[in-house]
C-alpha cells in the first residue's frame, strides 16, 4: 500500500476534519482520479509518429498504457477532421494513482524550472485541479526520450470535494506545493 494513502486514512483524514468541522470523516475529501493527457498538434495531419512518441511517454510516466482521443469536430484551419487521432490519455485510479500522486509531489514538481509553487488559478470551481506541464523532461524517467523534441502535458486531478476551498484545505495537507494566497490589500496598508 502507498505510505501516502495510508497516511491519509490512518492520520490526514482526521486532521482535515477537524478543519473543516465534519462530524464524519467520510465526508472528507478524497482524490478521485488523475488524468494525464496531451494534445498531439504533431500527429496532424502527415506525423502519425508523434502520437506513438507521445503514447511512449505517457506509459512510461504512468506505468498504464493510454488510449488515443478523437477529434469531436471538423476544424479546416488546423487542418482537422472529425475522427481524427489527435490525443492521448490515461486515467488512473486506486493504488496507480496514489502512486502517481506521490512520485509527482515528491519528485517531478521539484523539477520544474523556476519553481515558486503551483498557481492558485488552476482550480476549476469544482474542486478539480490541473497542472500543465510544458517539458515532459520533468520526468526522470522519460527525461532523455525524444530530447530533440519538447513535448507538454497535462495532469488533472480530480478531487470529491464539493468546491474550491475544500479542496485547497484537501491538497495542503496532501503536499501539494500550491503558492500562499497574497494578502488582502487592507491588511498591506496596516503593515
Amino acid at each position: 500500500m502507498n505510505s501516502l494513502k495510508e497516511k491519509y486514512n490512518k492520520k490526514l483524514r482526521g486532521d482535515i476534519a477537524k478543519e473543516m468541522k465534519v462530524d464524519n470523516v467520510f465526508a472528507v475529501p478524497n482524490l478521485s482520479k488523475i488524468i494525464v493527457n496531451s494534445g498531439v498538434s504533431d500527429s496532424v495531419p502527415n506525423n502519425p509518429e508523434a502520437l506513438d512518441q507521445m503514447r511512449e511517454i505517457i506509459t512510461a510516466i504512468t506505468g498504464q498504457v493510454p488510449v488515443t482521443t478523437k477529434a469531436k469536430a471538423s476544424i479546416s484551419n488546423f487542418h482537422i477532421r472529425e475522427g481524427m487521432n489527435i490525443g492521448i490519455k490515461v486515467t488512473l485510479r486506486s493504488d496507480r494513482m496514489w502512486d502517481f500522486y506521490q512520485k509527482l509531489i515528491d519528485i517531478d514538481i521539484p523539477r520544474f524550472r523556476d519553481f515558486r509553487g503551483l498557481t492558485l488559478n488552476s482550480f476549476d470551481g469544482k474542486g478539480n485541479y490541473s497542472i500543465g506541464i510544458k517539458e515532459h523532461s520533468v520526468f526522470p524517467e522519460v527525461a532523455q526520450m525524444y530530447g530533440d523534441k519538447v513535448k507538454s502535458l497535462q495532469v488533472t486531478i480530480v478531487t470529491t470535494a464539493k468546491n474550491d476551498n475544500d479542496a485547497k484545505i484537501l491538497f495542503k495537507y496532501l503536499g501539494l506545493p500550491l503558492v500562499k494566497e497574497p494578502l488582502a490589500k487592507d491588511n498591506l496598508a496596516k503593515k
